[in-house]
């Protein structure tokens, strides 16, 4: 292999991998790496990437090779790969389908053609409790209930088992995607969304059944679980991040599918009703009277014979439903999601239990096929004001986040952006994490607020008027970090977050990616404080969106301000200016 010097990658013996962003060979280099390399650090000008066993393993049940992974390092490595990395490739992505799970005679076996390794992972002490009687050389019984506990024993030891062993058919329901939606507008599944769906449910066949599908908010992932639904034809139990994305849910399945609305049923707070297409909130499920007590809502996961169970925002999928899933492998099981990535760490759960990723396309792949809009973001860095600048300096480490993301100081650049994108086809969202901070906003800039106390009809009726254009402005909680269905928003501006969560980057990014008339461009903005904990944590929340192609143009405060000035002024000779309305304390810098 010739090696170029004036490629982008170095590839380490330690399965780190460097990518110079600078380099004109960065962005084919970066959509190279994505499929099979997680992304560590990312700095202005080079890149930290790494191997992981998760990643290699997620990229070969999707159908990628180890050599293949090989010749996209070679292809833009600036030095020789080091002789262990190949090796090591093989040897991981190997593991992945060395045991399998398959079913001889009615009954589950635990099955590998390496006499060694199943002694030697029959000695291993996570992985012997769900073994059942030795069969043979080669083989061990291993009871249904176990199914889930043992996979994920498996990856905890470092070898994945294939699961071969199907899945029950599940009630049958007759249902189908209309042509023509019930508005009128044709309707047609997009060739990714159809390829969605295929390596899904692999024609039928036992190796499919059971994975997650990964496309970016605004994609159409509920019209992967709908065309997922109409290509197997069961009972389907669907289980979303609140009342909202439910009634979502509910809308589209009507709009798009000959479904009557009486097969519909919504399992949540305010409604408990048992249908052969049955949508439930993830808080419902995991409600527990006590902490230490039951989980009263269970039994909704036996309660009709489920042919498929979707796992929507399946990142966000709690603890307690990782829990009962493992009981429940026997029914086939779809996670959608716009990003892999875990705050709490259990991706490997996600693997084992919903399913490993099954089919993946690169947001900015989308983006140049206008499928999503063309994004670009900003970090605003700002400073404080005196005496909070003291404030910070004297507060307890564990304070010093929200004083920084409470910065009073970011109302007058809400105050720039609003006016910079004031024009009749502006639709804004301003989100953030502290409520304090979000009233005096709604307040200030007469915006309505939705936040979790916002009762459901209130949501939906601001939510209506959003896309109506009634109203062009929101301020949104947390609430809006995900399933909110709001296609002509095309603003957003984030004045706060959750620490360095990557999720919530994306989610939030995600809320105005919907496709917009024209070459209208999507704008998110981000507040930072600068030199405080809040600027470390922003560079962390940004690198899932700098794996996906993502770059932040960063920006001054003063470059809005300035902006706004000579706005102000030119509005007061024109005798249309708001005082006390539009003052900026030009102490605040």
């Amino acid at each position: 292999m010739q090696y170029n010097p004036a490629n982008p990658l170095i590839v380490q013996g330690d399965r780190t991998i460097l990518l110079e962003v600078d380099n004109p060979l960065h962005a084919p280099a970066r959509d190279a790496l994505a499929p099979f390399a997680e992304l560590e650090k990312s700095p202005e000008h080079i890149h930290t990437y790494r191997l992981t066993p998760l990643s290699l393993w997620n990229a070969a049940a999707a159908g990628m090779t180890a050599a293949e992974m090989v010749a996209a390092l070679e292809t833009y490595s600036k030095f020789p790969i080091p002789s262990n990395i190949p090796a090591d490739l093989r040897e991981l992505v190997d593991r992945y389908g060395r045991v399998r799970l398959e079913r001889a005679d009615g009954d589950l076996r635990l099955v590998t053609t390496d006499r060694p390794l199943l002694e030697e992972l029959a000695r291993q002490r996570g992985v012997r409790d769900y073994l059942g009687p030795r069969i043979d050389d080669t083989s061990f019984s291993v009871d249904d209930a176990h199914r889930g506990l043992l996979k994920q024993a498996l990856v905890a030891v470092g070898y994945p088992a294939e699961d071969l062993a199907g899945y029950t058919q599940g009630a049958p329901l007759a249902v189908e995607l209309r042509a023509v939606t019930t508005a009128g507008a044709p309707f047609v599944v997009r060739d990714y969304q159809k390829g969605a769906v295929a390596a899904f449910h692999a024609g039928g066949d036992a190796r499919g059944g059971s994975g997650v599908v990964v496309l970016p908010c605004g994609a159409g992932k509920t019209i992967v679980g709908l065309a997922a639904m109409a290509a197997l034809k069961t009972e389907t139990l669907i289980l979303t991040t609140s009342t909202t994305a439910v009634e979502q849910w509910r809308r589209e399945i009507l709009d798009k599918t000959d479904l009557d609305p009486e097969l519909i049923g919504t399992y949540t707070g305010d409604s408990k009703t048992i249908a052969p297409v049955t949508l439930a909130t993830y808080q419902i499920v995991t409600y527990r009277p006590k902490k230490d007590g039951d989980f009263p809502h269970f039994p909704i996961f036996n309660q009709r014979d489920w042919g498929l169970i979707v796992y929507d925002e399946v990142h966000l999928l709690p603890a307690p439903v990782f829990r009962v899933t493992a009981d429940i492998q026997a029914r086939r099981r779809l996670g959608l999601t716009a990003t892999l990535v875990r705050e709490d760490h259990h991706e490997d759960d996600v693997f084992s239990l919903i399913g490993p990723k099954k089919f993946d396309v690169p947001w900015r792949v989308l983006e140049s096929k206008g499928f999503i809009a063309e994004a670009r973001c900003h970090e605003v860095r700002l400073g404080m004001a005196p005496p909070l600048r003291m404030e910070y300096a004297l507060a307890e480490w564990r304070d010093k986040f929200r004083l920084a993301s409470e910065n009073s100081a970011k109302e007058e650049l809400v105050a720039a952006l609003l006016e910079r994108h004031d024009g009749p086809d502006d639709r804004v969202i301003v989100i953030g994490q502290y409520l304090k901070q979000l009233r005096l906003m709604a307040e200030r800039f007469d915006i309505p607020l939705i936040t979790g106390q916002t009762p459901n009809s209130e949501r939906e009726t601001l939510y209506g008027d959003f896309r109506a254009g009634r109203i062009r402005r929101l301020i949104l909680s947390k609430v809006g970090n995900f399933a909110i269905d709001l296609p002509d928003a095309n603003v957003m501006i984030q004045v706060s977050g959750t620490f360095g969560s990557r999720q919530e980057e994306a989610q939030r990014l995600g809320r105005i990616l919907r496709p917009k008339d024209g070459d209208a461009r999507a704008q998110f903005f981000t507040l930072v404080t600068r030199d405080t904990r809040e600027m470390d944590f922003a560079h962390h929340r940004q690198l899932f969106l700098t794996e996906q192609g993502y770059s932040y143009e960063i920006l001054d405060e003063a470059d809005l301000v300035a902006t706004r000035l000579e706005t102000w002024a030119s509005r007061r000779e024109n005798g249309d200016a708001h005082p006390r309305r539009d003052a900026v304390n030009l102490n605040r810098t």
